[in-house]
């Protein structure tokens, strides 16, 4: 028999999809719809959020293991195919990852380094959302602003967004110094710890501000100014 809680949650995201149309939804609760109902005490929205978290928004569609899903997420076998054949036809009907989107995992600042080298030649500060999932897969990139010669306006809240819109656990910056030294300044240091604080608000981890000169880089979470 269904509790009460089941009959509230099934039509909720449906009713807003129909009213307000795809663009008003998240994916969680896009996802909600597919899943239809929670699990072992879960509601449906907590599941779908779940999901999301530990998979992350662009790399959830690349599960292809049903054991897995049932394993891991306690799933019933139907639920667990759903899901996997919603994916893979999503798959291949839109083959084309959304922009930024990259197969990166980071491990280190010198991951981040090596993944943002090109930003090493820029005549202008630049700088550089990286989002990752829980595995520390990179799943959304994003150049958040573009600055003078010697200096850059950042946004905290330009760099929450992506992370809220694609449902990233993680955040690293990144941003270059056209003077070729990566020594930070002490405004870096400053919005630095803004946007620890911003991230802890939202339940992100902020792992690191990364910022590259000509020939190397320097990772305030290895400082210590700010972690």
């Amino acid at each position: 028999m269904k509790t009460s809680e089941e009959k509230k949650e099934k039509p909720k995201f449906r009713e807003k999809l129909a009213e307000y149309g795809t663009n008003e939804m998240s994916i969680s609760e896009l996802l909600a719809i597919i899943l239809n109902t929670g699990a072992h005490g879960q509601s449906v929205e907590e599941l779908a959020k779940q999901l999301i978290k530990s998979y992350g928004s662009n790399q959830i569609k690349d599960i292809k293991d049903v054991k897995q899903l049932q394993d891991n997420f306690k799933l019933p076998f139907v639920k667990s195919c759903q899901l996997i054949a919603c994916f893979e036809l999503g798959r291949r009907l839109f083959k084309t990852p959304p922009p930024g989107a990259a197969s990166v995992t980071i491990s280190s600042p010198e991951d981040v380094y090596q993944f943002v080298k090109d930003m090493r030649e820029l005549r202008k500060e630049k700088l550089r959302g990286l989002y990752l999932n829980a595995r520390n897969r990179v799943i959304y990139k994003e150049d958040i602003s573009i600055g003078t010669q010697t200096a850059n306006l950042v946004s905290v809240s330009d760099v929450i967004r992506p992370a809220i819109e694609y449902a990233a656990v993680g955040i690293i910056v990144v941003h270059n110094h056209p003077s070729g030294d990566p020594s930070p300044s002490d405004e870096d240091i400053k919005i630095t710890k803004k946007l620890v604080e911003a991230a802890k608000i939202f339940d992100l981890n902020f792992l690191d501000h990364v910022i590259v000169g000509k020939n190397g880089f320097v990772s305030l979470n290895e400082t210590g100014d700010v972690f």
